[in-house]
C-alpha cells in the first residue's frame, strides 16, 4: 500500500450542509440559527466578551523597547581558550571546537588564567581579557566588524520601537 492508495472508511465523509438558500428546502429562511438574537446575526469578533473589556484589553503591556541595532557577541572566556591548548587562536579554530558559531561576533572575556603566550583574534576583548593575555606574553588582534557604524535594522520603519 502506497500513500496515493490511502482512502478513507466508507461513510466516514459527508458533505458540507448548505443553507441559506430560500425557503424552498431544508435550511432555508433562518439557516439552522434560529430566530433573532446576537447569534443569528453577524459573527462575533474573536476575543469577544458581550461588552466586558476583553482579556487583550485587561492584561498591563510590556514597557520599554527593543533595540535593532544591539550588537550581540559569542563570549568566549579565557579558561575555554587555555583548555584548547592552540598557541594560535582564530574564528576558524573556535568554530572548529564549538566555541562559536560561523558569521558570529567573538567577544574574549577575562575569566580564568593563561598557562602560555597565545595570539588571539576576536572581534572584542574585555579589558580584563586583553591585559591577561598580554601579561602572559600573547598578543591581541581586533578583527573588523561586517558594518561600518551600526548592523542594519531588521524590518522596517514601523518595528522594533
Amino acid at each position: 500500500m502506497k500513500l496515493h492508495d490511502l482512502t478513507s472508511p466508507e461513510g466516514s465523509t459527508h458533505r458540507r450542509k448548505i443553507v441559506g438558500r430560500g425557503i424552498a428546502g431544508k435550511g432555508g429562511k433562518t439557516a439552522g440559527r434560529g430566530t433573532k438574537g446576537q447569534k443569528a446575526r453577524r459573527q462575533i469578533p474573536a476575543g469577544f466578551e458581550g461588552g466586558q473589556l476583553p482579556l487583550l484589553q485587561r492584561i498591563p503591556k510590556l514597557k520599554g523597547f527593543t533595540n535593532p541595532f544591539r550588537v550581540e557577541y559569542t563570549p568566549v572566556n579565557l579558561d575555554a581558550i587555555t583548555r584548547l591548548g592552540v598557541a594560535e587562536v582564530t574564528l576558524d579554530v573556535l568554530v572548529e571546537n564549538g566555541l562559536a558559531r560561523r558569521g558570529d561576533l567573538v567577544k574574549v572575556l577575562g575569566r580564568g588564567e593563561l598557562s602560555g603566550a597565545v595570539a588571539v583574534s576576536a572581534h572584542g576583548f574585555s579589558q580584563s581579557a586583553r591585559e591577561a593575555i598580554e601579561a602572559a606574553g600573547g598578543s591581541v588582534t581586533v578583527l573588523d566588524k561586517p558594518f561600518a557604524v551600526r548592523p542594519p535594522a531588521a524590518g522596517n520603519q514601523h518595528q522594533n520601537r
